[in-house]
């Protein structure tokens, strides 16, 4: 099992090999536990909650990640000031 920043997260990307199917993704991550600004969340369990079937690239799966993440878990380095 390990730890990871979000803001490391691309070091835990880059792992996987490419395209992977979403059922993959989350089964190779489910031992990765996301450390966030209000928390930890499970990464394979984050991945589960897409709605893509598959993930072309690294950045397919960054972007995803972000979709289905509470937006109070980000905080860094995302955060906005003044957005109201």
């Amino acid at each position: 099992m390990s730890d990871v920043k979000l803001s490391r997260i691309d070091a835990v990307f880059a792992d996987l090999e490419y395209p992977i199917s979403q059922d993959d993704a989350a089964t190779e991550l489910e031992d990765v536990t996301l450390l966030l600004a209000d928390g930890e969340r499970n990464l394979g369990a984050l991945v589960e909650k897409s709605e893509r079937d598959r993930f072309e690239s690294m950045d397919d799966l960054r972007a995803e990640l972000h979709n289905v993440l509470p937006r109070e878990a980000v905080g860094e380095p995302y955060q906005s000031e003044g957005e109201g």
